[in-house]
């Protein structure tokens, strides 16, 4: 293994959420008046921290969402966890081979820790997560695609930046493992590869399946 710390995104990547949480999405800010359909919600939204969920629909629509909309999306975002939300084909096995060959890891988040451990829960992979390999764009005040969240998470990992190796899926993403100076391998399975290279993923470092990451990372 030629990197010293694997940084995963979660949804997406990790917990299947993607669809789940998007489609809620879009169909709570629908109800807002802001009409949103699915697939606008995964151009516009997905990998994003809902404080630049805020800005984008004020920025276009002149009007703020409510003062109590990120707590009441996440517990529509929880519930639906509880019921149906299931762990990305393959992430088990990954983390298990990780873990076996003493390769670092964690997972460094635009969801909030809450929203983190719950999907873990939910799905399975919370054996594999302690406290301290969980990160989030809550720890720093700013989502993707700044990449103070990369950053900080290598710094407590006490890894140095170009050592890291993150793992993405949102062109988001793509452009905060970038500016944080890590290499990205990018997941192309909620998005168009064109979307992804167009954010600085190499064409060498695209995957379709999380079973082909082992060997990319070797």
């Amino acid at each position: 293994m030629r990197y010293e710390l694997v940084i995963f995104d979660n949804d997406g990547v990790l917990v299947d959420s993607e669809p789940l949480s998007n489609r809620l999405l879009a169909g709570y800010l629908t109800e807002l008046g802001h009409p949103t359909t699915y697939e606008d919600s995964l151009h516009d939204y997905m990998g994003s921290a809902l404080h630049r969920v805020r800005e984008l629909v004020e920025e276009r629509s002149g009007r703020r969402l409510p003062a109590d909309f990120d707590d009441v999306f996440q517990a529509r975002v929880f519930a639906a966890f509880e019921r149906e939300l299931k762990p990305v084909a393959g992430a088990g096995d990954l983390l298990a081979e990780l873990a076996r060959d003493g390769v670092p890891y964690c997972v460094a988040s635009s969801g909030s820790h809450a929203r983190i451990r719950s999907g873990h829960r939910a799905a399975g992979l919370d054996r594999w997560f302690e406290e301290t390999r969980i990160f989030s764009a809550d720890d720093v005040g700013r989502g993707k695609p700044d990449p103070a969240l990369f950053l900080h998470a290598a710094e407590k990992m006490g890894v140095a930046p170009q050592r890291c190796v993150v793992v993405e899926d949102s062109p988001l993403g793509v452009l905060a493992a970038r500016a944080a100076g890590m290499d990205v391998y990018a997941f192309t399975a909620m998005t168009p590869a064109e979307r992804l290279l167009d954010a600085g993923a190499r064409d060498d470092q695209l995957f379709g399946d999380l079973g082909q990451l082992t060997d990319l990372l070797r």
